[in-house]
């Protein structure tokens, strides 16, 4: 008897689900208005123009900053190979004044050499 219950019940609730599938096939829109529906046909062309142009905005921001960072980048890499060849310049100064202070240091050290030579030969005269 139970099993005869729970067919019936399913079936109410086939039936049920059949009639409300029914209903909504069969339910009738809302008529449209030709006017209403130009109008919004307007403002979603509207809607997507701006949304184009601003999509065009974007490109265009994201390219400039694209190249603004290229050129940031080359003003960096320029300034820093002008800085290592000041380096460079600098370091091949020092270098040019350290081998003319040694030369200074060893014709300075001849001198005295050759002075105290001098002086003691005129000592054992």
């Amino acid at each position: 008897m139970s099993f005869q219950n729970h067919n019936e019940r399913r079936e109410a609730a086939d039936a049920a689900k059949k009639a409300m599938l029914e209903k909504f096939k069969t339910k009738a829109t809302a008529p449209v208005d030709p006017a209403v529906a130009a109008q919004k046909a307007a403002e979603a062309q509207a809607r997507e123009e701006k949304r184009i142009a601003a999509e065009q905005k974007r490109r265009e921001r994201v390219e400039f900053e694209k190249l603004e960072r290229k050129l940031a980048i080359e003003a960096k890499a320029k300034a820093e190979a002008e800085a290592e060849a000041l380096a460079a310049e600098e370091a091949e100064r020092k270098r040019l004044a350290d081998i003319e202070a040694e030369e200074i240091r060893a014709f300075e050290q001849k001198a005295r050499r050759d002075l105290k030579y001098a002086a003691r030969k005129a000592r054992q005269k």
